[in-house]
């Protein structure tokens, strides 16, 4: 059980250290300026680039023993998948917003034009009856 907190205590002694620690995480900022918990595709192109450069450079290690090549080659692996994986992930993320606004229009046009004469799919006899 939390102690209570003494009358004259600000409030910001009152948070407790776990909670200060994962707040600290969650607004993790890679290099400062990449928001990896709110930019789509950050985190995921950030951990397949970190197995990429492990898999190359420990390959690299294995097949040649050259320690200081092996470290180059992991950090050419790394940038490498992570760029890889953030296209890609970035140009999927794109085509499915295309495809969900133009859902979104044809859903309004469907609204709007249900009903009416101007609706496609509403049947049209072939004699006009007057």
């Amino acid at each position: 059980m939390a102690a209570a907190p003494e009358p004259g205590e600000p409030e910001e002694r009152k948070a407790s250290c776990t909670s200060l620690h994962l707040s600290y995480w969650k607004s993790l900022k890679l290099l400062g300026f990449l928001d990896v918990e709110n930019t789509p595709c950050a985190r995921h192109s950030i951990l397949y680039g970190s197995l990429g450069s492990v898999v190359a450079g420990f390959g690299h290690f294995l097949f040649t023993s050259r320690i200081r090549r092996s470290c180059d080659v992991g950090v050419g692996g790394f940038i490498l998948v992570t760029l890889g994986c953030w296209f890609h992930c970035r140009y999927n993320y794109a085509k499915q917003r295309i495809q969900e606004r133009i859902a979104r229009e044809e859903i309004k046009k469907k609204i709007l034009y249900e009903g009416t004469h101007l609706d496609p799919e509403r049947k049209h006899n072939g004699s006009s009856s007057n």
